[in-house]
């Protein structure tokens, strides 16, 4: 019951400053035709109750089951297991992701179809995917995060260079909107039942880091296509 009130004000808090200016602005600036006010505060709760829903999802299911899939994973001792369920959940749980749908069907109306939506959200969840995978050989093998961004970040810049203009912030804003509400919660979650395993409670931490290496991925799958499609 707890959970529940501290997920309704949660949601209650992010929401409101962003009602609040929007009512200002309404009967200050802007003045929006009624219809469309209206339309914007039925939107607004709509949304509160579907964040409302979606985070208790999040913290019943999500989060436990994610741990508890990097856990069973680790306890097989197998490598090439852990790093191929890595890539496979990165791979499905990036295509699930709302925030990747909307950024796909933004590019594909601005684009005028040039960039099909099932190959901007394919190229986006593989690239997730890939780099869930490469965390997952990053805690086992303890490697330094700072190794992995650098080259991740040196490779980005590179292929900056030979991708048409209009890609890059493209592939940018694809780094973005993978770290969003469903993502991030799993695949973190997944990094910490893998690294609670293999080296135990103290070293959990070594799970965190994973949004900072999959929002990598998705930057360089789209410069890439950028390449192929340029």
């Amino acid at each position: 019951m707890n959970n529940i009130k501290e997920t309704v004000l949660e949601v209650v808090y992010s929401i409101l400053p962003i009602t609040i200016v929007i009512t200002i602005l309404q009967f200050t600036l802007i003045y929006l035709p009624a219809e469309t006010f209206l339309q914007f505060l039925i939107g607004v709760i709509m949304v509160g109750i579907g964040l409302i829903l979606f985070l208790l999802g999040v913290n019943i299911g999500l989060l436990p089951v994610g741990e508890m899939i990097g856990s069973a994973l680790s306890k097989t001792k197998k490598l090439g297991l852990i790093i191929f369920f890595g890539f496979l959940l990165g791979l499905v749980v990036t295509i699930a992701e709302p925030d990747v749908r909307v950024l796909s069907t933004q590019v594909d109306t601005v684009s005028g179809g040039a960039i099909p939506k099932s190959i901007l959200i394919l190229s986006v969840a593989l690239g997730v995917g890939i780099f869930v995978a490469i965390s997952m050989v990053r805690i086992v093998f303890n490697i330094n995060i700072v190794y992995i961004l650098a080259i991740g970040y040196g490779l980005i810049f590179l292929l900056a260079a030979f991708t048409p203009s209009t890609f890059v912030p493209i592939s940018f804003d694809s780094g973005g909107v993978t770290t969003g509400p469903l993502t991030v919660p799993f695949i973190m979650a997944l990094g910490v039942g893998v690294a609670t395993v293999i080296r135990g409670k103290t070293a959990s931490s070594d799970g965190f880091g994973l949004v900072a290496l999959a929002s990598i991925g998705p930057i360089l799958s789209v410069l890439v296509l950028g390449v192929i499609y340029g």
